[in-house]
């Protein structure tokens, strides 16, 4: 569910006002409007945190362009004290690109002295009838040149190799410190302050009322809570079932949120996603290291016993990671399909007989159940939400659409032998029920057009359930190119004719799979963000009424 949100307007005694802020952070369950900043010490603030993220990535670059040597010891070094070292690289890198254009500028004249150039020049001897000499003059030989430019490039490396030592987590430990202060300074912001009172405004979950209320009292603040008005948009907090509640780690993580007034679609999303997830990887195989990717992660991140505990979030993606791979797996023993390949003893399964049909009919038939069942549900739901509301008829009318595009779409693909008569009557019913009670009496003067887009809106339900095809085909895809890695490895041996020619190629084969079911893998990854958050973001949302519009509820409190 959407959690319900009350305004609040805090009073306090303006002398009180940075101690109010203070019990308010730690109370940590009301949502101030923090990005509005503007103070010199909210720019000192964000800018001291901004320095810190650059240090940090100017370690990490080092690191990446010059890896530190196994056994050297981290260095903790301040934030000015990394600027300072990539000052001075930064400074040393313009001195060696300025000796190297010297360097090619004058080296065609060879190691003249210039001292000596000009002292003769200046007694009136004219050079040019001896040598050929460069205009104007360098102010060192080249060969001292090219000294300069040898200790400038070790100064390069020798400021490359201090940064790469540096310790840069010692950096990061202190993010969440100055997360706070930026936070509390844009809170401060935000504060108003007339004569002896200062007030500050936000959103408070109802559930959390209570404790706002009770640490009201002990701090004597003055509390103003009323419900939301219709031109305001307070922050969304979803609540799930305790079972799906990992999802809103994946909404969080996608940067997406339900506006307030629309629906928590929490659990059917999580449980179409980890089906779209299983049938767009298409392979046991490659769920299975997923799989054993997350359970390294939940070793990885297991607290030592007594001290800590896993964060939030992080317990989320990992539940969340264990349901798709498993739901991978459970898809790579239904279609029999191991990185591209079978198990000869699974061949005859039912289910590994009846997706593997030749003319690919079941799957899409599969494709295009899920993708109706999707869709209706969505119609349905809306519909029962308002079943006190007569414009509930119009939804349920859509399933009927739903459900007539259904039978028409696998008609057209040949997996139905036509649309049968009982099929027409159903969706005549339907559209009588979709035009005759989308808009109420009231509605039709000021929202008429609506009823004019609804023959596009009608056709254009045909192409969304068409389009839940590309589970078929991205998984297919998938399979293919395994299978066509997996027959490019295994014909190198083949056509090999001498033990020492089939041992080069078995390591070229090995290669060649990691390289293919690895480029495969990070494919298939590409594809999930596409194709199966877009089933359930665009085509499911757009009939559930969900615009994804809205914004987390983030409380103010510490990092």
């Amino acid at each position: 569910m959407i959690v319900p949100m009350k305004h609040l307007t805090l009073l306090c005694v303006a002398g009180e006002s940075g101690k109010a802020l203070e019990a308010l952070r730690d109370l940590g369950c009301v949502h101030v409007d923090l990005s509005r900043g503007s103070s010199n010490e909210f720019v000192e603030a964000k800018g001291e945190l901004e320095r810190a993220a650059e240090a940090v990535r100017t370690v990490q670059k080092a690191k990446r362009e010059a890896p530190p040597k196994a056994g050297t010891a981290a260095v903790r070094r301040t934030v000015d004290d990394v600027r300072q070292l990539a000052a001075e690289r930064e400074k040393a890198v313009s001195e060696a690109d300025e000796l190297r254009r010297q360097i090619a500028l004058y080296e065609p004249y060879g190691d003249f002295d210039p001292e000596l150039a000009r002292s003769l020049i200046a007694r009136g001897i004219d050079l040019s009838k001896v040598c050929e000499l460069p205009d104007p003059l360098p102010k060192v030989r080249l060969s001292e040149t090219k000294r300069l430019l040898a200790e400038a490039e070790a100064k390069v490396v020798a400021l490359e190799a201090e940064l790469a030592a540096t310790d840069e987590t010692w950096i990061t430990a202190r993010n969440p410190e100055l997360k706070d202060r930026v936070a509390f300074e844009a809170a401060r912001d935000v504060l108003e302050t007339q004569g002896a009172v200062s007030w500050i405004e936000g959103w408070v979950p109802v559930e959390s009322v209570p404790r706002l209320r009770a640490k009201a009292v002990t701090k004597a603040w003055g509390l103003l809570l009323r419900d939301p008005e219709g031109d305001e948009t307070p922050p969304t907090l979803i609540r799930p079932p305790k079972l799906f509640r990992p999802v809103a780690a994946l909404f969080a993580g996608l940067g997406i949120a339900p506006g307030y007034t629309e629906s928590d679609v929490s659990v059917p999303f999580m449980c179409y996603f980890s089906l779209f997830f299983a049938m767009l990887v298409g392979d046991g195989a490659y769920g299975l290291i997923f799989l054993a990717a997350t359970l390294w992660g939940w070793r990885k991140t297991k607290p030592k016993e007594g001290v800590g505990h896993r964060p939030r979030v992080v317990r989320s993606w990992l539940t969340l990671l264990t349901v798709f791979s498993s739901a991978t797996v459970v898809w790579g023993l239904l279609s029999n399909t191991w990185f591209g390949a079978g198990f000869p003893f699974a061949k005859d399964w039912p289910t590994v007989k009846w997706l593997a049909d030749p003319s690919y009919s079941n799957m899409m038939l599969l494709c295009f159940t899920i993708g109706v069942s999707h869709l209706m549900l969505a119609r349905i739901w809306s519909g029962i939400q308002i079943i006190n509301d007569r414009t509930c008829i119009a939804q349920f009318g859509w399933a009927g659409v739903l459900l007539f595009m259904y039978i028409v779409t696998n008609s057209i693909v040949g997996i139905f032998g036509g649309v049968p008569q009982w099929a027409f009557w159903m969706f005549g019913v339907s559209l009588v029920m979709v035009f005759g009670f989308t808009l109420k009496g009231s509605e039709l003067k000021s929202r008429g057009i609506e009823l004019g887009m609804l023959p596009l809106n009608i056709m254009s339900a045909l192409g969304d359930i068409i389009s839940y095809v590309r589970l078929f085909a991205v998984g297919l895809a998938s399979v293919k190119v395994a299978e066509n890695f997996n027959s490019m490895a295994t014909g190198l041996v083949a056509g090999a004719d001498s033990m020492a020619l089939k041992a080069v190629m078995c390591v070229a084969m090995v290669a060649i799979l990691i390289v293919g079911h690895g480029l495969n893998l990070a494919m298939a990854g590409l594809s999930i963000l596409v194709h199966a958050v877009r089933l359930n973001t665009l085509e499911f949302s757009n009939h559930k009424g969900v615009s994804w519009a809205g914004y987390a509820f983030s409380p103010f409190r510490k990092n």
